[in-house]
């Protein structure tokens, strides 16, 4: 086997095509749009960089196959966070063989360890953990969402005789758009929407800063009380805007303030993988043309992306008059029919409490690991 790391064009190529090759006999995966996979790894596209490192590289049979690729990542905000300076791979595929996975693990551990690092997570991404997070390990009869992994059963296998351990589960639930929230759900949001001094806003983007500013926030308040929490930057969240504005729908993103302060937002985008699908992964003039054409019939599936609500505010009902407020815009346009909730850890009890209280169901489970050298 040969190993390469990715500095050209036609290592670039490969390494995109590593995951045509895994996946050909698979309808059930939507290939990711090579720009946006190659996004991760421009210098002038993710500013992780400003604070962080990356290297990938494929892996070819001695007869040039395409069998294997990886990334490793350093995140300097958050690898001295822990007891061990940890690193990060991700972006594996492989075909179904332990020797070629186990090698593709190993040339990761070992930039890893020159680096300082002690441990690795996986699979993770260089960024922000609403994409390209987690491994698969249930839910693998459904197409994923935009911006989700997806992987084959036999994976699992793979990261837990390496020796990566599970550090939490991250639960994705569906959410029936058609069916109506539950009496108790819908009682509690009426009665927080009629109450004093509390407004709601939908996203415009003619007033992107602001709505950018409100986020930030909102979300560093919002989870700074958790385990190794990294405040997001402004160059980060309009980074993110960015990307979400092709498919953006402002009535689909909600904030609620009290008193004019910004208190919860709800990030909802219409999901881009049954228009995608048909792309391969190519954007081409041909491939943006098809898109636009799909964008313009629609789709029937939504996703929240990420929900915040600042901690003074938390247990008062807001996100569910969030989803109230969505629902107005959303049900009488009769498109949508499904709503994939943001993956949430097996440790945040308070938002898996509100998804049972939206009357959701179980979708799928990824697996966020960690591997001590």
């Amino acid at each position: 086997m040969v190993i390469t790391e990715v500095k050209d064009k036609v290592a670039k190529k490969a390494f995109l095509d590593v995951a045509r090759v895994i996946y050909q006999n698979d309808d059930i995966w939507v290939c990711p749009l090579d720009n946006d996979v190659e996004a991760i790894f421009d210098p002038g596209k993710n500013s992780f960089y400003n604070h962080g490192k990356c290297i990938r590289w494929v892996l070819t049979s001695e007869n040039g196959q395409l069998i294997g690729r990886i990334a490793a990542f350093i995140n300097n905000e958050k690898a001295y966070n822990y007891e061990q300076p940890t690193g990060g791979v991700g972006f594996f595929e492989c075909i179904d063989d332990e020797k070629t996975a186990f090698l593709l693990f190993d040339t990761a551990k070992a930039w890893l360890k020159e680096n300082g690092m002690q441990a690795m997570d996986g699979p993770i991404n260089f960024g922000e953990n609403d994409t390209f997070w987690g491994l698969l390990s249930e839910g693998f009869t459904s197409p994923p969402s935009y911006g989700m992994n997806y992987n084959p059963e036999y994976y699992k296998a793979f990261f837990e005789n390496y020796g990566f351990k599970t550090q939490y589960e991250q639960i994705t639930n569906y959410l029936n758009v058609l069916k109506p929230f539950p009496e108790r759900f819908r009682r509690i949001a009426n009665w927080v929407i009629q109450k004093p001094g509390y407004t709601f806003k939908h996203l415009k983007a003619s007033e992107i800063e602001q709505f950018a500013a409100d986020f930030i926030e909102i979300y560093n308040d919002a989870w700074k009380g958790f385990e190794n929490f990294v405040p997001i930057t402004h160059a980060t969240i309009l980074e993110s805007f960015r990307k979400m504005k092709p498919l953006m729908d402002e009535n689909l993103i909600w904030f609620a303030y009290f008193n004019g302060e910004p208190a919860s937002f709800n990030i909802v985008l219409p999901d881009a993988n049954p228009m995608i699908k048909p792309l391969k992964g190519k954007l081409d003039l041909k491939g943006k043309l098809t898109f636009l054409y799909l964008k313009w019939r629609g789709v029937n599936r939504m996703r929240a992306i990420v929900m915040g609500t600042k901690q003074k505010f938390q247990n008062h009902g807001l996100e569910s008059a969030l989803f109230i407020k969505l629902g107005e815009y959303v049900l009488p346009l009769s498109q949508y029919e499904e709503m994939e909730l943001s993956w949430v850890g097996d440790f945040n009890e308070k938002m898996i409490a509100l998804h049972a209280a939206m009357g959701s169901v179980f979708g799928k489970k990824h697996l966020t690991m960690r591997y001590i050298f």
